[in-house]
C-alpha cells in the first residue's frame, strides 16, 4: 500500500466497549492488508449530534452504529440508502467525499445464514419475540422473502407489537400481535422462531422450552453471547434446526465491509475472530 494514509472507520453507541466489531473489522483489514484501522467511541444520546460533527470533521471513512442511536442517527446523515429508509435504521454510514450515506445490513445480516442453508421460507409461521429495532430489520427481510405465511409477534409491550405489525402489513407480510406470556402455545405451532429480544443475553432462561418446539423447527437466537444460549440449548434439545446470533453479527458486518472497501469480505477471518479458539460450536 506503500504510503497511504490510514483510512480510520469506528463504531458509536452506548454502551460499547463489549462490542465485538472492532476485532471483527481489524481481523478484515489484515487479511486484506488494507492499511486501515477500527475502533469504538462510546457517544451518549446527548452527544450524537456533535460526535457526528467530530467525524465528519476527522474525515472518517465509515462507521457503525449500535443502540442507542439507530434512529436518532438519521437526521444527521446527508443520504439513506433504501435498507436504511425500509427498516427505518441505521447500523452502518459510509463516508462517500464527504457525504455521508446510511445503510442498514441487519436486513442483510439476518436473511443471509439462511440463503446459506438454502431454506425456503414459503408457507412458513414465524414467531418473533420482540418489536425492537433488530425485530423491524427481521420483518423488512421476510418481506423481501417469497411466500411466508404469516410472522406472529410477541413482544412485552403491546402498543410496539401492534405497530410493528402494522409496519409489516405495508410491507406485504401477514402479520399479528400477541402478548408475550402466551408465546409458549404460538412457539408449539411455529415453523420458524426468531428471537429479537435481549433475553439470553444474560444467560436468561429461554422464555420457550423444548417441549414447545417442534422437531425441526428452525430456531435463530440473534443474541451472540453467549454462543450457545438457553433458548438454543432447548432448540437442539427439542431436535430443531439451529441459526446462531454470531451468524448474523458477521453477515451485517461483512456486509458493511463491502459497502465501505468495495471488496469481498473475508469472512473466515471475521468468523476466526468472533468465535477465537473455541471454534464453531457443534
Amino acid at each position: 500500500m506503500g504510503s497511504a494514509p490510514t483510512k480510520t472507520y469506528c463504531i458509536i453507541g452506548d454502551p460499547v466497549h463489549h462490542s465485538l466489531s472492532p476485532g471483527m473489522q481489524n481481523a478484515a483489514f489484515n487479511a486484506l492488508g488494507l492499511n486501515s484501522t477500527y475502533i469504538a467511541f462510546r457517544v451518549s444520546a446527548g452527544e450524537l449530534k456533535a460526535s457526528i460533527q467530530s467525524l465528519r470533521a476527522i474525515n472518517i471513512a465509515g462507521f457503525n452504529v449500535t443502540i442507542p442511536h439507530k434512529v436518532a442517527v438519521m437526521k444527521y446523515l446527508d443520504e439513506l440508502d433504501a435498507t436504511a429508509k425500509k427498516a427505518g435504521a441505521v447500523n452502518t454510514v459510509n463516508n462517500i467525499e464527504g457525504v455521508l450515506k446510511g445503510y442498514n445490513t441487519d436486513i442483510h445480516g439476518f436473511i443471509e445464514p439462511l440463503r446459506r442453508r438454502k431454506i425456503d421460507l414459503s408457507g412458513m409461521t414465524v414467531l418473533l419475540l420482540g418489536a425492537g429495532g433488530a425485530a423491524r430489520a427481521v420483518i423488512v427481510a421476510l418481506s423481501e422473502q417469497e411466500g411466508v405465511a404469516k410472522v406472529v409477534i410477541a413482544n412485552r409491550d403491546q402498543k410496539k407489537a401492534a405497530e410493528l405489525a402494522k409496519a409489516g402489513e405495508a410491507l406485504g407480510l401477514k402479520c399479528e400481535s400477541m402478548p408475550f406470556d402466551l408465546v409458549m402455545t404460538a412457539s408449539a405451532e411455529a415453523d420458524m422462531i426468531v428471537n429479537a429480544t435481549s433475553i439470553g443475553l444474560g444467560n436468561e432462561p429461554s422464555p420457550v422450552d423444548s417441549d414447545h418446539i417442534k422437531k425441526g423447527t428452525i430456531v435463530y437466537d440473534i443474541v451472540y453471547r453467549p454462543v450457545v444460549t438457553d433458548l438454543i440449548e432447548q432448540a437442539k434439545f427439542a431436535q430443531a434446526n439451529v441459526v446462531y446470533g454470531y451468524e448474523m453479527l458477521l453477515e451485517q458486518g461483512a456486509k458493511a465491509f463491502e459497502i465501505w472497501t468495495g471488496l469481498e469480505a473475508p469472512r473466515d477471518a471475521m468468523k476466526k475472530n468472533l468465535l477465537g479458539i473455541f471454534g464453531e460450536p457443534t
